[in-house]
Formats: C-alpha cells, sequence, structure tokens
C-alpha cells in the first residue's frame, strides 16, 4: 500500500469568468502538474471533475479539478475517492489561503475549515479531516466583509508572479508527496524565507 498521495485535488470555480481569480489557485496548481507530467486532464461525468494520472517512478497519483462549484467540492473529491478506494490520508487538497502572505506555500495535515467553503464541504462529505492541505497564500484584504470579493478577484501582478512562485515550490515537491516524505517537504517549503 502506498503511503503518499494518491490523489491531488486542486480547489476553483470551473466558469471562465473565475479563472483568474485568487480563489482558483488550487486549479492553477493541478494544471502546473498537468503541463510539467501530461497527466492527460479530461473531464470526467462520474467525478463531476477534470481528471488527470500521474505515473512517475516514485509513484502514481490522481488528478482532480472538481467542477461543482468550490462550495460543493467534496460531491467530486468523495466520488474519486469513494472508486478508487482512498484514504482520506492518502488524500491532498490544494487551496488558496487567506491566512498566509502572497507567495507563501504550507502543508499540513487535518485541522478545520477556517471558514473555507471548499474545504468545509469536503471535511463533510469524506467524514474526515485527516487528509493533507497545500495551503497557497494569497493574502487577507483586511476585513472579514471584503473576503469574498478579494478571493473572486484577480492577485496584483506582484501577488500573481509571487503564487506562481510558490505554486513552483510546491510541485517541486511531487515526487516526495507520491513517496509520503511529509517532513522532509515541510522542511523545505516551511524553512523558505517568506
Amino acid at each position: 500500500m502506498q503511503q503518499g498521495i494518491q490523489c491531488i485535488i486542486g480547489l476553483g470555480n470551473p466558469v471562465e469568468k473565475y479563472r483568474d481569480n485568487m480563489h482558483n489557485v488550487g486549479f492553477w496548481f493541478i494544471d502546473e502538474l498537468d503541463r510539467r507530467y501530461g497527466a492527460n486532464l479530461h473531464p470526467e461525468g462520474k467525478f463531476f471533475g477534470d481528471v488527470g494520472k500521474l505515473e512517475l517512478p516514485t509513484g502514481r497519483c490522481w488528478l482532480l479539478k472538481p467542477m461543482t462549484y468550490m462550495n460543493r467540492s467534496g460531491r467530486s473529491a468523495s466520488a474519486l475517492a469513494r472508486f478508487y478506494r482512498i484514504p482520506p490520508e492518502n488524500i491532498l487538497v490544494v487551496h488558496d489561503e487567506l491566512d498566509l502572505p502572497a507567495g507563501t506555500v504550507r502543508l499540513k495535515q487535518g485541522g478545520g475549515h477556517g471558514g473555507h467553503n471548499g474545504l468545509r464541504d469536503i471535511i463533510s462529505a469524506l467524514g474526515s479531516r485527516d487528509f493533507w492541505r497545500l495551503r497557497l497564500g494569497i493574502d487577507h484584504p483586511g476585513h472579514r466583509d471584503k473576503v469574498t470579493g478579494y478571493v473572486l478577484s484577480r492577485p496584483s501582478r506582484d501577488d500573481q508572479q509571487e503564487i506562481e512562485l510558490a505554486i513552483d515550490r510546491g510541485a517541486d515537491q511531487t515526487d516526495a508527496l507520491l513517496q509520503g516524505d511529509f517532513q522532509k517537504i515541510m522542511n523545505r517549503l516551511h524553512s523558505k524565507t517568506q
């Protein structure tokens, strides 16, 4: 049984008008893995999303972009996880994180949803909080009343560059993710000077 990540789920909203919004950084991450490794992402109705597969020397891993809208991400995540019998601790969810500065990337397992509706729905659908999260910082607008408009907007040019660098740093850890070298990944990512 592979101890590493067997499914990477990037969170976002499927409609073109949301494509460049900060709430879609999870989609951007999956797109970067597809670009690097040729995962052949394609629509898959039974999983309510776009699905691809990584076949690397270090392991195999499904990629998933739920097309259910952010608030219903769990429907897609649970459909794939149940079909392939992937336990939560072998799933990585990639999402935007308001509580981290733009350009920061952090890996953690478990925890709450922190007000993130995509995580909330996945926790509910999987019946578990034990999945891994790759948190891509987008910064905070300063007041909670501004959050919805903020996450559904484009980043500034500087923040865009920082987020893209964070995605690259996260994607560089793909082999280690598939091998389950989580402590090594955290040491690499969390020791970076942000």
